[in-house]
């Protein structure tokens, strides 16, 4: 197998893992804005760790199996070997977790200011030391030590676990004791003369330690979480069958649990030789070992009394878009219709499948899910729809990281509802967001396609900027076959005409309106708006557009490996990440401006994963009223100075001066959450002619109520969707 020649290492270029770790850190500086609500601020602090808990899981998990499969493969951006990655990445996670440490002790400083403690048990009163030796009396039946010798195998750490771990006696004596926690909750409250006092257990129970294991001599103690790789191998799973899939994933889910650990973190002094035993038993570096003061599990934020200022404004998405159930077909065979969350409400989607399940000429749904919230009103629409009689298909993603076991249910769930369902393509996950309904219309096939930029999940609609498209065209639905008939039958789906569809007509059509725009010069235009970038071949088409004078506006939200204003190659490029109350998520594309311009939105990355690796799906917005819209988005972010930072030549980013009251999201909702559709009116059909005026029929008002109840009776509505 001939090895892939390693391109040479540009200026132009920033390593991805490196970048990302920028991106981690733009979330924590939200943390450390004292302009951001407190309950918020504290919000953004355990986002940041919980970033950081899934990189280490994934990102630094396949560095390390890279580090020992092929140490000396060097990365195409920097030049560095998986080894020399991962030693940049732990000094650069060690340079953070001192802001991070900061950033806590601040908000913890202010939450004291609202007579809310979280007990500090170095400092510890005599009343909370009284109150909390009863509160570890209660959880005492729930705590079972496993007492070693220093020469036994150390128990089985599951990963996202906290532990207590002590060392007790000397010498020949020396043993470990490890308490699981798993049993109890991660903290407990308490409330003395108008003070909370919240009580982490892992903080509480290692304070308590003596009470626990009465007849020992504890010499030290720590609490102890092991963060596990993450990064099974799922390229090589065929889909042999639903069941034989299903088994393969439950048993990778098994084999994750299990993996090598790629960090541990120690709340608690230790002795050097305790800390190199412990490391010893987990088998870790040394390297990847982290003191950590910072709380493991952030859950107790929601025990904290939202006092005034300490969230965000209300900003509650819309749910009415001025149609309503059995008038979505009719505005649709018109009308584009784009919505646009988290200031629009998932809901109208979900109105449209009920419409779709109740509409007797409607012959099937074909649907590609990725993420489902834990109760999700898209499946239960999908599930009532089968049981009208309608053939609904849907490919559920089974690969989707972290959603796996999620997805594993809902596919059986939905197959007893009466749905079929597949499972992706061997080697490719479909990420796609892809609806397409089909129905008669006067004896005649017709069809709505609907293209999304996230996942038909009702929870992070609300928390995600996405966008859903809805249109009649037929080239649109004609790809969408396609693509289905093509996954159904287990291969990639073929050249597309009128959508986009990875990865055979993505990176290409991105790569062609690039180079569309070169060709203009100092008349061409791109802005794109993404969540990551690191393709090689779209970043030196961005390069080449730059040096041809074409202005590039990169909005980009986490992973960007090609850095801007370089000099000769990237200075008419600009990139900028808008970190908020909301995860920027939609993907954008323009090229041109004004009657020249390409318009598409659709579900992939400028990742190489994306382009070449999974199923994705982009649409042409193409209608005045959704064009709008989409440009109104991109002219949000480009006036955006209150919460946008901008890269710098070297991987950096600032935040711009003077920015209050410029934030893009707050502009958005204001926009979206006020706009409504209307259905147009029926055009009257021509009188005849000569014909005698039609007397109208008035309803006397005794019998409005009775025509109303039995028009009413018509009316099947669907069952509970709660």
């Amino acid at each position: 197998m001939a090895v892939k020649e390693a391109r040479p290492v540009s200026p132009c270029f920033f390593n991805r893992e490196l970048s990302w770790m920028q991106f981690n850190q733009r979330v924590l500086l939200e943390a450390a804005d004292p302009a951001v609500p407190l309950l918020e601020r504290l919000k953004f602090l355990s986002i940041y760790q919980s970033n950081l808990e899934e990189f280490y899981r994934v990102r630094v998990g396949i560095l390390t199996h890279r580090a020992m499969l092929t140490p000396d493969r060097r990365d195409d951006y920097s030049g560095m070997t998986p080894s020399q990655q991962i030693r940049e990445l732990l000094r650069v996670s060690a340079e953070q977790q001192n802001l991070q440490v900061s950033v806590w002790k601040a908000i913890r400083e202010e939450l004291k200011r609202y007579s809310i403690d979280l007990l500090d048990f170095k400092r510890i009163s005599k009343v909370d030391e009284l109150m909390s030796k009863k509160l570890f009396g209660d959880l005492k039946p729930l705590l079972f030590p496993k007492i070693i010798t220093q020469d036994q195998a150390l128990p089985f750490l599951w990963g996202q676990e906290s532990y207590v771990i002590a060392f007790l006696g000397r010498g020949a004596d020396a043993r470990l004791a490890v308490v699981p926690l798993y049993r109890v909750p991660p903290y407990l409250t308490f409330e003395i003369d108008g003070r909370q006092k919240i009580v982490l257990t892992d903080r509480l129970v290692r304070h308590f330690l003596p009470l626990l294991l009465k007849k020992e001599t504890i010499r030290e103690s720590a609490v102890v979480r092991v963060t596990r790789n993450a990064d099974v191998f799922l390229a090589d799973l065929e889909v042999m069958g639903n069941e034989d899939l299903r088994q393969k994933m439950a048993g990778m889910l098994s084999k994750r649990r299990r993996a090598m650990p790629v960090r541990v973190q120690i709340c608690g002094k230790l002795s050097e030789q305790s800390r190199s035993l412990l490391t010893k038993k987990l088998r870790v570096p040394e390297q990847n070992v982290f003191p950590a003061s910072v709380p493991f599990d952030f859950s107790f934020r929601s025990s904290i009394p939202a006092h005034e200022g300490f969230r965000y404004p209300e900003r509650r998405p819309a749910r009415e878009i001025g149609l309503k159930k059995g008038e979505y077909f009719k505005f649709i065979e018109k009308n584009d219709l784009l919505l646009s969350f988290p200031f629009q409400s998932m809901m109208p989607f979900v109105d449209l499948l009920y419409e779709a399940a109740d509409d007797p000429e409607v012959l099937s749904i074909k649907i590609t899910l990725y993420r489902l919230s834990s109760s999700s009103k898209v499946a239960a629409a999908l599930a009532y729809a089968a049981d009208r009689g309608k053939d609904v298909t849907c490919l559920l993603e089974l690969r989707a990281r972290f959603d796996e076991q999620n997805n594993i249910d809902y596919s059986e769930l939905l197959e007893d509802a009466g749905c079929r369902v597949l499972y992706g393509l061997p080697g490719k996950k479909v990420h796609c967001k892809l609806c397409l309904i089909t129905y008669r219309r006067g004896g005649n096939l017709r069809h709505i396609t609907q293209v999304g930029t996230g996942n038909y999940n009702e929870v992070t609609g609300e928390q995600y900027t996405d966008l859903f498209l809805f249109t009649a065209d037929e080239g649109a639905a004609a790809d969408a076959e396609s693509a289905f008939a093509a996954m159904a039958d287990g291969r990639v789906p073929p050249e597309a005409h009128s959508l986009w569809i990875a990865p055979l007509s993505f990176k290409s059509r991105v790569l062609e309106l690039l180079e569309r725009e070169r060709r203009k010069g100092p008349a061409g235009r791109v802005s794109i708006k993404a969540n990551s970038l690191n393709s090689r071949d779209v970043m030196d088409a961005l390069i080449a557009c730059s040096q041809a004078d074409v202005r590039v506006e990169l909005f980009i939200r986490g992973i960007c490996c090609l850095l801007p204003g370089v000099k000769g190659q990237t200075e008419n490029i600009t990139v900028k990440s808008v970190v908020g109350r909301w995860l920027e998520h939609s993907r954008i594309f323009r090229f041109g401006e004004g009657e020249d311009e390409r318009l598409f939105i659709g579900s992939g990355d400028l990742l190489n994963r994306n382009l070449e690796r999974r199923v994705e799906a982009f649409i042409e917005v193409r209608t005045p009223d959704t064009r709008a819209q989409v440009d109104q988005i991109l002219s949000a972010l480009a006036a955006d100075r209150e919460k946008a930072r901008l890269l710098q030549p070297d991987g950096t980013y600032l935040h711009p001066e003077g920015g209050e009251g410029t934030s893009s999201q707050e502009a958005l909702y204001r926009y979206f959450h006020e706009r409504k559709v209307s259905l147009p009116p029926e055009p009257e059909p021509p009188a005849p002619k000569n014909a005698s005026p039609v007397p109208v029929r008035r309803v006397q008002s005794g019998k409005l109520s009775s025509l109303l109840s039995h028009l009413l009776r018509r009316d099947q509505t669907p069952p509970d969707r709660s």
